[in-house]
């Protein structure tokens, strides 16, 4: 079974490499429904592979110049306080061991609207792009202020599901900043956000025992050259066809987690 979790650990990390999304969308839900993690260990595994494997395919986009270092900061002036507090309401109210109804639902929840802003994206990017060209001086003046509450919702569905950095990030980035964030910018910059924010809510996550660190050794071993891969490759394949597969699978596991 260790290969299939390397193999699993590999495909995730190209999708990620390519796209921006995926991590924790597919791997939670993999780990869940194919390996038969408990939910509470699928997330904070989930969050550690993703900090790690996301360091990877950072260090690439950085290294091309396709971070944007002041949204970024926005970003995460609201998703580390957010997920600090999360951290902190799960420990201190014991919901932290409501793990299986829990987790389930949230995560069925959260790969649902995941897959609706996948699917809505260009609409989003058009919106913001009204908006941005209709009322130009307003927009950017509450663009500040719009990117810290997004970040404080990023915060708290990672911390919670592990799922949401990639691209619901990505879907709010290109509706808040819908001239400022080329392909390229956007996916680099929702990659290094998730960096600390997954290394905050694993942290907390680890300490109240839900990491598998066997497990993330065999999926690290597949994600590491599947991100190096997929960040140096992405152009050269179908993003796409990939993002409309990501939406349709996780409309079917939302519900499965949702119904079942």
């Amino acid at each position: 079974m260790d290969w299939m979790n390397t193999l699993a650990g590999f495909g995730v990390g190209l999708i990620v490499g390519v796209t921006g999304v995926g991590g924790g969308a597919l791997m939670t839900p993999i780990l869940v429904l194919l390996f038969g993690v408990a939910p509470a260990a699928a997330v904070g595994t989930d969050l550690w592979f993703a900090a790690i494997t996301k360091m990877v395919g950072g260090t690439v986009h950085h290294s091309k110049g396709s971070v944007d270092w002041q949204v970024l900061r926005r970003l995460a002036s609201g998703s580390l306080p957010a997920a600090v507090v999360t951290l902190a309401w799960l420990h201190l109210s014991g919901a932290s061991q409501l793990r299986q109804g829990l987790i389930l639902n949230a995560l069925g929840g959260v790969l649902l609207l995941t897959a609706l802003a996948m699917i809505f994206k260009k609409r989003t990017h058009a919106f913001g792009q009204r908006l941005r060209s209709t009322a130009p001086q307003q927009f950017k003046s509450a663009q500040p202020a719009m990117t810290v509450v997004a970040g404080v919702v990023l915060g708290f569905l990672v911390t919670l599901t592990s799922v949401g950095a990639g691209a619901l990030g990505v879907v709010m980035l290109v509706y808040l900043y819908p001239y400022r964030m080329t392909p390229a910018r956007l996916v680099g910059t929702d990659i290094v956000h998730a960096i600390p924010l997954t290394m905050v809510a694993g942290t907390g996550h680890m300490l109240m025992g839900n990491v598998d660190f066997g497990l993330l050794g065999n999926l690290l071993l597949g994600s590491i050259p599947g991100i190096l891969l997929g960040s140096m490759f992405g152009s050269k394949l179908p993003e796409n066809a990939l993002r409309a597969a990501i939406a349709v699978v996780l409309v079917l596991v939302g519900f499965k987690l949702l119904f079942s």
